[in-house]
């Protein structure tokens, strides 16, 4: 229909596949798919500004939205209808990214007001409260991913850096011996801030294992850390196109990025942990540019997603279509996983052309343990 879908997500059952995106606007829409199509079930509406995150959790089935209106809603299905449930944020910026911890207790808020918000429900008030990490941030926070410890968090920023920080709350988080020497930090406590990215930095992930952490920045850079709590080993990549925007680890040692180029690219790590760009997802066939304009002309419909189909003269080709299944910058991408599965197999994305794609990996590449 032409809408954007600023943030999506899937809640993928055994007899059931819904849908959660908001296409531009203050609303979220809940589409299920019934044999053949997919029809509209519900319609979030209680943001006053565009919605900027969506996270739908897994075990739970709640939905977590965040918007710019700085306010926050923890959706409960009850019956046919989704009830919401206020979030105290604490923020006077806009809220632009949220993730729920692996647990499902708790959940991040990235902010425009240089904070990040962890949020806890309070059984005793019927809402959800907040505990807020400032000072720290230097910009506004782009994305936040949670550590399979359930504490530490990983965030990106405006301002080029990737931090880890410590969220355990006492009487949220239990000290078993999964924690380990997490449990040390106190809430709030800076772990590792990573300097990497001389420019804005989005997209933050864990392994599924937590031992690797990847970021991407502006600059047509991507990062692979590990050991970020002992003693960090960082891998620089750069990318020969256009910059990410999101990255998921479908494996300890392969990783999907997506971003302004429109397409998904693969990378990998080979037995010695070293990271390298395997191949665009979307193949396609591309005329080679024959001349400086033409080239310039086909960055140029790359950097909007649009094929300049227009005038030309004896100097500058039209624009090749990009042939692919998005034709504009992927701004979201989320995992699709059934049960316990440890491997991502599926996945969607989501574009600026108002598009979502799902993608079956199984169909296109071998992927590594």
């Amino acid at each position: 229909d032409g809408s954007i879908p600023s943030g999506l997500d899937f809640h993928v059952g055994h007899l059931l596949t819904v849908i959660a995106f908001c296409p531009n606007t203050t609303e979220v829409h809940i589409y299920k798919f019934f044999t053949d199509k997919w029809e509209k079930l519900h319609v979030l509406a209680k943001h006053d500004q565009i919605v900027s995150g969506i996270d739908w959790s897994r075990s739970s089935n709640k939905i977590v939205t965040v918007s710019h209106d700085r306010n926050s809603y923890v959706w409960t299905q009850e019956g046919q209808d989704w009830v919401p449930t206020l979030v105290i944020l604490k923020l006077n910026r806009a809220a632009l990214c949220v993730h729920w911890s692996p647990k499902e207790n708790k959940f991040a808020v990235g902010s425009g007001a240089k904070s990040v918000s962890i949020c806890y429900y309070e059984q005793e008030n019927n809402w959800w409260i907040s505990k807020v990490i400032r000072k720290k941030h230097e910009s506004s926070v782009t994305s936040v991913a949670w550590h399979p410890n359930n504490i530490h968090l990983a965030t990106t920023s405006t301002d080029g850096k990737c931090r880890v920080f410590s969220t355990i709350i006492k009487g949220v988080d239990t000290r078993g011996p999964q924690a380990g020497a997490s449990v040390d930090w106190k809430f709030g406590e800076q772990i590792a801030q990573l300097d990497l990215s001389p420019t804005w930095a989005f997209g933050v992930r864990w392994s599924p294992s937590g031992k690797t952490l990847a970021y991407a920045g502006h600059s047509s850079m991507i990062y692979f850390v590990d050991d970020v709590e002992g003693s960090p080993a960082a891998q620089n990549l750069a990318l020969r196109d256009l910059p990410l925007r999101d990255i998921l680890f479908v494996s300890e040692k392969m990783a999907i990025g997506v971003g302004f180029d429109c397409n998904p690219l693969i990378f990998a790590a080979d037995e010695t942990g070293l990271w390298s760009f395997v191949r665009y997802l979307d193949e396609r066939k591309v005329t080679p540019s024959t001349s400086k304009a033409s080239q310039l002309s086909e960055a140029l419909g790359k950097l909007y997603g649009q094929s300049r189909q227009g005038s030309s003269s004896d100097t500058v080709e039209p624009s090749k279509p990009r042939g692919g299944a998005h034709e504009n910058c992927i701004t979201c991408i989320v995992p699709l996983r059934k049960g316990s599965e440890s491997i991502v197999k599926r996945f969607s994305t989501s574009g600026l052309d108002g598009k979502i794609v799902v993608w079956d990996l199984e169909n296109h590449i071998t992927i590594p343990k």
